[in-house]
């Protein structure tokens, strides 16, 4: 069983720059893919980024690419969102998941676990 924090969330401007990090234990993290989503009022959650279990390979919605990256660090159990460039439309909880097994995962149901996220608001 993995369990999953997240941190960093916050209230910053637009233009402004944040740093989300989601803590794993009770497993082996280098074995999961990490992925990060969000949802915000009203909306269904949706699809941030993901990383490979090695973190060789990332994946990104076309909505935060070039805006947003993601990596982790297995020696930490930790995986991190750097947030720049952020719009009042990045306003959301996020969430950090694990997905057991080979390859990077897109969709919601392919992970195994969630934590409780971290609200972002960016204002205009």
């Amino acid at each position: 069983q993995v369990q999953l924090v997240e941190s960093g969330g916050g209230l910053v401007q637009a233009g402004g720059s944040l740093r989300l990090s989601c803590a794993a234990s009770g497993g082996t993290f280098s074995n999961v893919c990490m992925g990060w989503f969000r949802q915000a009022p009203g909306k269904e959650r949706e699809f941030v980024s993901a990383v490979s279990r090695s973190g060789t390979v990332t994946y990104y919605a076309d909505s935060v690419k070039g805006r947003f990256t993601v990596s982790r660090d297995n020696a930490k159990n930790t995986v991190f969102l750097q947030m720049n460039s952020l719009k009042p439309e990045d306003t959301a909880n996020y969430y950090c998941a694990a997905a057991r097994g080979i390859g990077i995962r897109f969709r919601e149901y392919e992970y195994d676990y969630w934590g409780q996220g971290t609200q972002v608001t960016v204002s205009s």
